[in-house]
């Protein structure tokens, strides 16, 4: 209850702003549909599932002109599932949380709980699903982590169609005094070009083992679109060093219910080729198809084909239907997910509608 009414007493106050200045903009996404996941140790599991597509969430965004080319940002972003109307996870704004300083010339620094660029590239750039629907790439492609907290990052201009970012973020998991402050830390970066139809870009993450002693695990993505109209074609090729560099979005639950998994890599490459194509003046028809090829040994690759397809009923409203499955070798261990959930079993189909304001 007392979550609830902080929360409340948050939207209040933010509803009080952004009709008081027109720099604050109150955001968010609705999404909810029905899901059948197949091929688990659970079997058939038929749900209500919110963020098929994208993450449900609201959220508060403001900027003030402070002269001279220098402007003040800030955004606030909380999820919520719509299918119990509960918070997602612990935190009030566990999405994005942030505040920074943009220079027209310098370029713009962020402090605060972010998305990492490594994710950005993957869900932007690479994905013709964009990070969303069964067909999601994050169900093959590592678990290197969507967000980061206590995160500086730094954010280019854009120069004739080049920018980049760096991002540093510091462990800070109550451990510091105990252990090592690198215990967890993560760093990234990644720059792209972009020019007219074509969208190209590569993208780092490390994160420290420091309580393991292995080092870090070192995650290389490299994902270039281009818009030829009557098809939009991607195409992705990452490769993942070290200890917890392949580490599987669904936690490498016991999906066989057996004793024998795939493990966890620290040598593999991942592959996906995709493309979009609009059908009519509303629709759009997604597919996809991701290779992970693990080099250590263990030999649990995975294969993963998607299709899906998207109407838009209007500029904010859309309906959308998609199907992927897994073929999983040597009890890898890959489920199929969306855009909010890991799933429980090698393939899956969702429905659902998605509403923005």
């Amino acid at each position: 209850m007392k979550k609830t009414l902080i929360t409340l007493a948050v939207l209040a106050a933010a509803t009080g702003v952004a009709q008081a200045q027109s720099s604050v903009v109150i955001y968010g996404t609705v999404d909810a549909g029905f899901v059948s996941e197949r091929g688990g140790k659970a079997g058939t599991v038929n749900k209500i599932d919110s963020g098929i597509a994208s993450a449900s969430r609201i959220g508060f965004k403001g900027t003030e002109d402070l002269g001279s080319g220098l402007s003040a940002l800030f955004v606030l972003e909380s999820g919520f599932k719509v299918d119990s109307g509960s918070q997602e996870g612990d935190a009030l704004f566990g999405r994005q949380a942030y505040v920074g300083l943009s220079s027209k010339t310098a370029g713009t620094v962020t402090l605060g709980r972010q998305y990492t660029p490594w994710y950005n590239t993957l869900s932007k750039v690479a994905d013709p699903f964009a990070a969303g629907y069964s067909g999601s790439a994050k169900n093959l492609f590592p678990a290197a982590t969507t967000r980061t907290s206590n995160t500086v990052l730094y954010t280019s201009p854009n120069f004739g169609g080049f920018d980049a970012d760096v991002a540093y973020s510091a462990g800070n998991n109550g451990q510091e005094s105990l252990v090592s402050s690198k215990i967890g830390r993560q760093m990234g970066a990644s720059a792209g070009y972009t020019n007219g139809p074509l969208n190209a870009r590569v993208a780092y993450n490390a994160t420290s083992n420091e309580a393991t002693a292995q080092g870090s695990a070192r995650n290389w993505l490299v994902a270039a679109n281009y818009d030829f109209t009557v098809v939009k074609a991607y195409a992705a090729y990452g490769v993942n060093k070290g200890a917890n560099s392949s580490l599987r979005n669904n936690g490498n639950v016991d999906f066989y219910n057996t004793a024998s998994r795939g493990g966890f890599s620290d040598d593999s490459t991942t592959a996906l080729i995709g493309a979009t194509v609009p059908v009519g003046p509303a629709g759009t028809v997604m597919a996809s198809v991701i290779h992970v090829n693990d080099k250590s040994g263990i030999n649990a690759d995975a294969n993963q084909f998607a299709l899906g397809y998207s109407y838009a009923l209007s500029k904010r409203t859309s309906t959308y239907a998609s199907y992927a499955k897994i073929s999983n070798k040597n009890n890898a261990g890959y489920t199929v997910g969306n855009n909010s959930n890991v799933g429980s079993g090698d393939q899956a189909f969702n429905v659902g509608v998605r509403h923005s304001f």
